[in-house]
């Protein structure tokens, strides 16, 4: 290879050396006099220490390239380094070659470093290289960290870490269960979201089978009607913005694995090798079928290590004899639940086990699969019709952006380029989780926009990202501050719905119907979401039967909210008079010197009661008695008798929160649905040593989408008044409260439209969950949490100005606002 095309590969050529030992001649100068050896660290073991030789990092390197290896070939090793570690190094080759035709027995090996094994001189073929447990760590924690190709499933890519290159991954279902949808979405996301190149090799689906499955997904059009070939305008003007995608597609007869390695080597800068499908039943015009899979596989594992390309592969089998033979290095297993609305994939690799599981929701209509809980696009059975979620500007956004994440047009920042491909997909799947926690990154984006060129496409996006940044800015000087929300008889302000208050906070008259006009008619949305609900919920439990069965054994500590402070820590109440002249108390935490440096990190998460509302497990009809439980059926939800876990964990509250502090006689409590799934999850996760024991149990059918449309309309109308502001905004507020309240009024003459204290105290346990569950994930990536309390306030340890990267800064739903302290200042509340 000459100088310039080791330049232009020097990146991939120094891996090779570093993963697989392997050597490259480069050669210089029109009579090659310049020769050289880009080589493994094995070669020079002094090459290690920085010190000794003269090093580049590879950016440097890659510049001044040609000069090195002039350098290298007169005698003079260079060492290339990713930032500070030595990774690779030139050599004169003449050198090398003479040092290696020497003898046998000057092959030993160097003190502490990778060697060869010596030569049999029985055998032409070269030593073995053998590494060092410190060569297999340096060379992990100097390589790239970036995860290899995704699925664009989060739970899915969670489980699996991405596809690792070099390593054949399989999908294993059966037929109809959609196992091609997942190579689907991985050439997808790798291709059109991600903007890198795969070869899709199709053996079984044809090219239109595929074009047509890509555009379901990406539009949310129904597949059925494309196979007839029935597109809607803006279906083809989608289709006609991915045709410059990077997806290249081999459906040619006798597609055979050879084929497809033969072919592999010709794709320059290949991200990801797709083959749809392995079939198991025999087919004479399908070479990758029947018998001759178990040697396909093996081809394909081989083009996988060769190359050091992640290859994926779909079997139409879950047979686990079949599986055996294939004997892949990672196998993704897709089942069938008892819930028809949710797959459960299994991720395991070979020698090793299961490593990872998943559910996912099958959108088989759209040609994709959804992350559980994430409902598909409602069409409401009109073609080409709008979506759902999202403001008009976000629409425009993503439709402007569209071009450029699908590959047609280049030009944009990486960064920029994932933010606005993740818009287009949280919009399309109609998953406002998502689309919130992207609202900061979008509005980075808006508010330094990339030079775009002077085209329509350009002229487009620009326009769409300065009316997003409008937007975005309206809403943050007219956000207000949540820590200013406390309620106060002279500051007139509203509580936030998050707020604690004595009693329930209402009055007569908050059961009525929000009149014509209202900013935001709250109860009359909660209304019509329970009503509209096939399970015919029974929203008011009568009067003569709420002092029996299980409502007498629901109360407020069901929520599981913490009042924890961690153990070495000392939590002082001082005197502290607020603005308005009021004399109040506040907490002060002290923390001991063994923490070392740092500051409080003060965590207030918005909206911790409307966000539990958009998945909490109900019963919505009545709770019936089923007694001690063998085991949790996520099938039904309501109350549950359990024993208190054993929680062994000082740097974390339990997960129960206060209702440890009020169990029976016999130690056990009454818990909700989501503490029952909180529990399980963290036995399967290994935090807890058994699931607790039900010992009684009131329960109906689960139903997890009851306040969905609730929740939904909440976080639009928030979206909205919020750039408002002023009295709208506090009405909006005020109404979101009294909506949330009235499903469980304390005061028997409350009036009410509801009284399911279940449903309360559920939405509040999730909301506690969800609270716990980001705060224990902030722990456990090495953060100090020094308090946790009710559903929105968390205070950690950090380095100033460092919130935990587990939470999302921004003001929607389920973020949060992080402020900073010094040590030995009180903890401010309310308008302090």
């Amino acid at each position: 290879m000459n100088a310039t095309e080791a330049r232009n590969a020097l990146y991939a050529l120094v891996k090779r050396a570093e993963e697989d030992g392997r050597t490259t001649l480069i050669y210089k100068g029109q009579k090659r006099q310049d020769r050289v050896l880009l080589a493994p660290l094995d070669l020079l073991p002094a090459a290690r220490k920085t010190e000794v030789l003269p090093s580049h990092v590879l950016s440097a390197a890659q510049k001044d390239f040609g000069d090195l290896v002039t350098r290298a070939a007169q005698g003079q090793p260079q060492v290339l380094l990713r930032n500070t570690t030595p990774v690779a190094v030139l050599l004169p080759a003449d050198a090398v070659s003479a040092t290696h035709s020497s003898d046998p027995a000057t092959d030993a090996a160097p003190a502490g470093g990778a060697v060869n094994s010596p030569r049999n001189p029985e055998r032409d073929s070269a030593p073995r290289r053998l590494a060092t447990l410190g060569d297999a760590i340096g060379a992990v924690l100097t390589s790239d960290q970036a995860a290899g190709p995704l699925f664009g499933l989060s739970g899915l890519d969670a489980a699996t870490g991405g596809l690792p290159s070099g390593r054949l991954t399989l999908v294993a279902a059966a037929p109809n269960v959609g196992g091609s949808l997942l190579g689907l979405a991985a050439a997808r996301q790798t291709a059109l979201v991600d903007g890198r190149k795969v070869l899709y090799a199709a053996s079984g689906p044809n090219r239109a089978d595929i074009m047509r499955r890509i555009l379901a997904a990406e539009t949310g059009g129904d597949y059925p009607r494309l196979k007839q070939g029935r597109l809607t305008p803006r279906e083809q003007q989608v289709a006609q913005q991915l045709v410059q995608a990077p997806l290249l597609i081999d459906d040619g007869s006798d597609l055979t694995a050879e084929a497809i390695a033969e072919t592999v080597p010709h794709v320059k800068d290949l991200a990801l090798v797709v083959v749809d499908r392995l079939q198991s039943a025999r087919s004479a015009r399908l070479p990758l079928s029947g018998e001759r899979l178990p040697d396909a596989s093996q081809v394909l594992a081989s083009l996988a290590r060769t190359l050091h390309v992640p290859v994926l592969a779909i079997i139409d089998s879950d047979d686990p004899a079949l599986l055996g033979l294939l004997d892949a290095d990672v196998l993704v297993t897709l089942a069938p639940t008892d819930d028809p609305t949710k797959v459960q994939v299994t991720v395991a690799e070979r020698d090793f086990g299961a490593i990872g599981s998943a559910y996912l929701q099958p959108d088989l209509l759209h040609a994709r699969f959804l992350d559980a809980g994430a409902a598909p696009v409602s069409r409401a059975g009109v073609e080409g019709s709008a979506r759902s979620l999202g403001s008009a500007v976000e629409q425009e956004l993503a439709e402007a952006a569209l071009p450029y994440t699908s590959g047609a047009q280049q030009g944009l920042p990486a960064s920029v380029t994932h933010v606005l491909a993740a818009l287009r997909t949280a919009l399309t799947n109609g998953d406002p989780e998502a689309l919130a926690e992207l609202e900061p990154s979008l509005a980075e984006a808006a508010a330094a926009p990339p030079h775009l060129p002077d085209t329509a496409e350009g002229r487009r996006l620009a326009a769409a990202l300065q009316a997003y940044g409008t937007a975005a800015s309206a809403g943050t000087t007219e956000q207000p501050d949540a820590a200013a929300a406390q309620p106060t008889a002279d500051s007139g302000q509203v509580p936030d719905v998050d707020e604690e208050y004595d009693g329930d906070g209402l009055v007569p008259g908050d059961e009525e119907d929000e009149p014509e006009g209202a900013v935001f008619p709250a109860l009359r949305i909660l209304k019509e979401a329970v009503a509209r609900s096939k399970m015919h919920p029974i929203p008011v439990i009568r009067t003569e039967e709420r002092d029996s069965g299980p409502w007498p054994l629901i109360s407020e500590d069901m929520d599981g909210e913490p009042r924890w402070v961690h153990p070495d820590v000392t939590l002082t109440r001082v005197p502290h008079i607020k603005a308005n002249g009021k004399r109040v108390r506040r907490d002060q935490l002290d923390v001991p010197d063994s923490f070392g440096k740092g500051v409080l990190c003060l965590i207030d998460r918005n909206g911790s009661y409307p966000s539990a509302c958009s998945a909490v497990p109900l019963a919505p009809n009545k709770l019936l008695h089923t007694g001690p439980l063998d085991a949790f059926d996520k099938t039904q939800a309501g109350i549950y008798l359990i024993d208190i876990p054993q929680w062994n964990r000082t740097d974390m509250p339990h997960p129960l929160g206060r209702l440890i502090e009020r169990p029976d006689e016999q130690g056990r409590v009454w818990v909700t649905t989501p503490h029952i799934k909180q529990l399980e999850k963290l036995v399967r996760e290994g935090h807890l040593a058994t699931a607790p024991t039900i010992h009684d149990s009131w329960t109906g059918k689960a139903n997890e989408s009851l306040f969905k449309p609730f929740y939904e309309a909440t976080r639009k109308a928030r979206t909205e008044l919020v750039q408002v502001g002023g009295d709208p905004y506090k009405a909006y507020k005020t109404r979101l409260s009294i909506a949330l309240r009235l499903l469980w009024p304390k005061r028997q003459e409350q009036r009410s439209p509801f009284w399911r204290p279940d449903w309360r105290m559920s939405m509040v346990a999730e909301a506690s969950v969800r609270h716990w569950s980001v705060a224990f994930r902030a722990v456990q990536e090495g953060h100090t949490l020094l308090a946790l309390r009710n559903v929105d306030a968390a205070v950690f340890w950090t380095p100033p100005g460092t919130p935990p990267s587990t939470y999302r800064i921004g003001t929607g739903f389920g973020e949060v606002k992080a402020k900073f302290i010094q040590p030995g200042e009180i903890i401010p509340e309310g308008d302090d």
